[in-house]
């Protein structure tokens, strides 16, 4: 972000990732303009791909995940599945291919909603932790790579003031 700011000082951010994730992020270059952007995030109108590899051979070629989560406060920033005070979070995932070797997957997800750590529990929950993840992959998961294997690929929204259809694409490099 600081390299961002040399160029545009009043650059904000609208759109995070967890800090170890990688690809892309939405930034405003003024505060109308964040506030705009923002909102489609909230609303959900903006489409966001993610690709990630998981440990483990999927047995589905898709599906979905629907699990609540809430923080686990104790584990902060971890989070966990409640089911009764856990809020709505849904994963779409679709097999891509192998991973980096004969146990592992490397899968899309589509968020549906945007929950703090909602891909990496969600396949956690499935039994398939997202390869380098620190919080909820085995040590055996954890070891298979040195950072975390999960990129976001794709973004795509209407721009909130031209109406223009918008998308950027950053391909994963794993």
């Amino acid at each position: 972000m600081s390299r961002v700011q040399m160029a545009f000082p009043d650059a904000l951010i609208v759109h995070r990732l967890d800090m170890e994730t990688s690809g892309l992020m939405v930034l405003a270059r003024d505060k109308i303009t964040h506030r705009q952007l923002s909102g489609l995030f909230q609303q959900r109108e903006v489409q966001k791909h993610y690709v990630a590899v998981v440990d483990g051979v999927l047995k589905e070629a898709t599906g979905s995940i629907d699990l609540p989560l809430i923080c686990d406060w104790p584990n902060r920033p971890r989070q966990k599945v409640d089911h009764q005070q856990g809020k709505p979070s849904r994963t779409r995932f679709t097999v891509l291919g192998p991973g980096v070797d004969a146990y592992s997957t490397r899968v899309e997800l589509i968020p549906e909603t945007g929950r703090s750590h909602q891909l990496r529990v969600h396949m956690q929950s499935l039994g398939h932790a997202i390869l380098g993840d620190r919080f909820y992959a085995s040590e055996q998961a954890r070891a298979k790579s040195s950072r975390l294997l999960l990129h976001a690929v794709s973004l795509a929204f209407v721009h909130p003031l031209s109406a223009e259809p918008l998308q950027f694409v950053s391909e994963a490099i794993f």
